[in-house]
């Protein structure tokens, strides 16, 4: 793939409208290769209509995020888990 990509911290904002925990520093799971590590390092491309973040081990979509004037829509369907630290 020969798009330019972001690392997956330029998801910190648009999911912090979702999420109150700080996704991109927790772990997901590819369903593709099975790599597990932060959402921070997955690949995020920005020219569909909204966001797309692929694995950097198999280049698997893992998280689809799309915003619009009053919902927005999550997709994760390529994880197999996404585990997210909490306070003790």
């Amino acid at each position: 793939m020969d798009q330019q990509y972001l690392d997956g911290n330029a998801l910190a904002g648009p999911l912090a409208e979702i999420f109150a925990a700080d996704i991109t520093t927790a772990d997901a799971r590819c369903g593709g290769c099975g790599r597990t590590g932060p959402v921070a390092t997955l690949r995020v491309y920005g020219r569909a209509p909204g966001l797309v973040a692929r694995c950097p081990g198999c280049d698997e979509v893992l998280l689809r995020f799309v915003r619009g004037p009053d919902a927005a829509w999550l997709d994760l369907r390529g994880m197999v888990h996404l585990r997210i630290a909490l306070p003790s």
